[in-house]
């Protein structure tokens, strides 16, 4: 169906959920397009069933509160950031309801948390003026970038580069295929742990406004 103004105009509301006692801050679907996940203020996650139109089950997290909320490849986990206590991102079995891996080194808000489309790699972007760069088999931050403001950053579909926003006032790309120092004009720099330095080719700068 193309999605023209006449059709957007004639859509109408089916049905209204009323699962949540606070604001929704976040949706996502699942990469198979049969479920949706929610995350809300009042500690909620309410997974939705796509194809029936209704909800499946709801699971909390009070202790740490939920904000914005990623499904990885498999539909059945979740990373999410917290919103108490501290700025870890977790790593959440929906299926027991248990928690296989916590993220820590963000020490404020996280303002955007992307999965890539290809692999085990997400990226995360946080008030404390870094993106970091993760994989779900490990605890540690396998990149550092360190910015001069509050990013946002999200990865391409083919998960060959990511896009910083800083402070919305600029878009850069990033090349995430490791280049050797001389062959770099401008570089992004990512400090790995246990491993090299990793350089990234800023492929572009895209200015807003």
């Amino acid at each position: 169906m193309k999605l023209t103004d006449n059709v957007l105009r004639s859509f109408r509301v089916a049905k209204v959920f009323r699962e949540n006692s606070d604001k929704i801050n976040c949706f996502d679907f699942s990469s198979n397009g049969e479920t949706i996940i929610s995350s809300s203020d009042d500690d909620s996650l309410v997974l939705y069933d796509c194809q029936e139109g209704k909800p499946k089950r709801t699971l909390y997290s009070k202790k740490y509160g939920v904000d914005l909320i990623r499904y990885t490849h498999a539909a059945n986990t979740v990373v999410y950031s917290s919103n108490k206590i501290d700025d870890t991102i977790r790593y959440l079995s929906l299926h027991d309801n248990k928690y296989i891996r916590y993220f820590p080194g963000h020490n404020k808000r996280v303002t955007s948390l992307s999965m890539s489309p290809v692999d085990d790699t997400f990226i995360s972007g946080s008030l404390d003026k870094t993106i970091r760069l993760w994989d779900l088999r490990s605890p540690n931050c396998q990149g550092l970038m360190h910015l001069q403001g509050k990013p946002v950053c999200s990865f391409d579909p083919e998960g060959l580069i990511f896009a910083a926003g800083i402070n919305s006032e600029m878009v850069k790309l990033y090349d995430l295929v490791p280049l050797q120092p001389s062959s770099c004009s401008m570089i992004g720099h990512v400090s790995g742990r246990g491993s090299s330095l990793m350089l990234l080719r800023v492929l572009c700068y895209i200015p807003l406004g």
